[in-house]
């Protein structure tokens, strides 16, 4: 297994100032102030250049990358120090993690936890979980494997997809896949499950987004065109676009979808239009449009996309938004209104308004519900959903600062002793036994009930910067390191606080160990955050041309 290198434990005293001493001069400057928004301020100061342009790379004077990147010094944002002691422990820990077919890196199993008797399906390669593996490796300039990983996810979704005798759409992906090695022929396959072996039989949604935003975030960073602009992975794109453009009964612009299809694997009582796959549909878009050629098929697929993100954005900017006034607004809506000039569109009970929402609820300060669908809002706080909606920038900038808004002032709610509740908060009692089925994996303040999850460290990080936010990012960070190390790099943590490993947690989870590393290194070096994160979408408008009769 190679160990990750660090300019302080393999370079000499003067080598480590002549370094400095060039980073100082090729790379600019940049100091980013509190609520000052990352797209006003970072993408002109950090690459001295106009962005948003797919073919702009990552490649350049202003974002030095592998060795070269000055994550590994600890600089924090101009606050010298030396290299945090975690860092070359969770980079030899998810070195162990790498999965290999055929000689090559093709990903990062789920979790190496020796001590746990049962492997269940950890010991899989989970298309969620290798997205921050894969954004540390690329940080790390070792692209390699994120590519190799695209290609073989891109050919499993060819697979037959069955599950129970019923045959799924073309373009789903798969949730996850493993190395089958037949030891008496010598030869390697790869096994995919698409849903048919999973707890509940649940296809993931998500698989598809998160395929294509990692593509995007290979090509921006390696300035590898070719990939993205293969004939396999634009069928790839067209094939996962077509399952969720298709036009049907539903008068929504949101994606209707299942309990357990998406991080949150169990039933939740998030059927409906669950705000994480929203906002990774918004962001899948948006990148889609960026990657698709504007030829043959791909031209009728931009169109279909510009016409959905229109009335995406307005849906999910208008009714998942709840701040201090909507709450109150809902609190004195009006029911059975009829007709195009209702306020109360989809017909919600202000009794159904929960008791708890008026406490959590600050006077600055709001974030996108967890669900919205007829006469039903489920005003649960989902971390995922939310923080993808700024680093996507379904969030306006006035939104997106309100969100952080609302992490700062509920920071004992939200963050607590370990980074970051999945959900807030925790369904109990009565209604826990009938949204979970009794699941007793869920209860109150574990797993996806409520429970800490540290790999969400790289997106609340990712948020903070986007938003001019680092000491909050960095304050997260710290907490994690005084525990992830010594506790085993946990799965999740359980209880109000997370002050407790998870029950079930898997120890040397791998999306924990990246996550962190992901969170520090963009930290350390934002560049970084042009590679998943996008700016606001600005829709530019028609060129005013003169009619013929103009001077006549």
């Amino acid at each position: 297994m190679k160990r990750v290198s660090s300019h302080v434990s393999i370079a000499s005293e003067a080598e480590i100032n002549l370094d400095l001493s060039r980073l100082l001069i090729d790379k600019p400057r940049f100091t980013l102030e509190r609520k000052r928004s990352f797209d006003e301020q970072s993408w002109s100061e950090l690459s001295h250049r106009p962005n948003d342009g797919f073919d702009s790379v990552m490649h350049s004077p202003a974002f030095p990358t592998g060795l070269d990147s000055p994550f590994s010094m600890g600089t924090h944002f101009g606050e010298p120090s030396g290299p945090h002691p975690l860092v070359n422990e969770a980079w030899e820990a998810l070195r162990k993690s790498v999965v290999y077919f055929r000689g090559q890196p093709v990903g990062t199993i789920a979790a190496v936890d020796h001590a746990s008797e049962e492997v269940l399906n950890y010991d899989q390669v989970f298309v969620r979980d290798f997205v921050p593996s894969a954004l540390a490796f690329l940080m790390n300039n070792e692209p390699e494997i994120v590519k190799n990983f695209l290609l073989k996810t891109l050919h499993l979704q060819s697979s037959e997809k069955m599950v129970d005798r019923f045959k799924l759409g073309a373009g789903a992906m798969p949730a996850s896949f493993k190395v089958d090695r037949n030891k008496s022929r010598n030869t390697e396959t790869l096994v995919a499950d698409f849903g048919e072996s999973a707890i509940g039989r649940v296809a993931p949604v998500d698989s598809g987004f998160w395929w294509i935003i990692l593509l995007r975030a290979y090509t921006k960073y390696t300035g590898d065109v070719s990939l993205s602009e293969s004939p396999d992975c634009q069928k790839c794109m067209r094939l996962i676009l077509n399952l969720c453009l298709s036009e049907g009964f539903d008068t929504f612009p949101t994606l209707l979808c299942t309990d357990g299809c998406s991080m949150i694997d169990r039933r939740m009582g998030i059927y409906g239009y669950p705000i994480e796959i929203q906002a990774l549909f918004y962001m899948a878009l948006r990148c889609a449009l960026q990657m698709l050629k504007p030829d043959g098929e791909g031209k009728e697929f931009i169109e279909k996309i510009g016409q959905r993100l229109h009335a995406l954005t307005y849906h999910m900017r208008n009714y998942f938004w709840l701040d201090f006034p909507h709450l109150n607004n809902i609190y004195r809506y009006k029911t059975e209104e009829y007709s195009h000039t209702a306020v109360n569109k989809f017909n919600v009970i202000p009794d159904s308004i929960p008791d708890w929402v008026f406490d959590f609820m600050p006077c600055r300060g709001g974030y996108f519900l967890g669900n919205v669908s007829p006469a039903m809002m489920d005003f649960r706080w989902f971390a995922l959903g939310n923080c993808i909606a700024i680093i996507s920038s379904l969030a306006t900038p006035e939104q997106s600062s309100a969100i952080m808004d609302l992490i700062e002032e509920r920071w004992d709610e939200l963050v607590g002793e370990m980074p970051l509740k999945i959900s807030y908060p925790a369904i109990e009692n009565h209604e826990w036994r009938i949204i979970t089925g009794c699941d007793p994996k869920n209860t109150r303040w574990s797993y996806h009930n409520g429970g800490s999850w540290p790999v969400l460290l790289w997106l609340l990080t990712a948020a903070c910067i986007k938003t001019g936010r680092p000491q909050m990012a960095k304050r997260a960070i710290e907490l994690s390191e005084a525990r992830l190390l010594k506790d085993g790099w946990p799965e999740y943590y359980d209880g109000k606080l997370g002050r407790f490993i998870g029950k079930q947690a898997r120890k040397f989870q791998t999306w924990s160990i990246a996550g962190y590393l992901v969170a520090r290194m963009m930290l350390e070096d934002p560049s970084t955050l042009m590679m998943i994160s996008m700016e606001e979408d600005r829709p530019v408008k028609p060129t005013m041309r003169r009619s013929a009769s103009w001077n006549a």
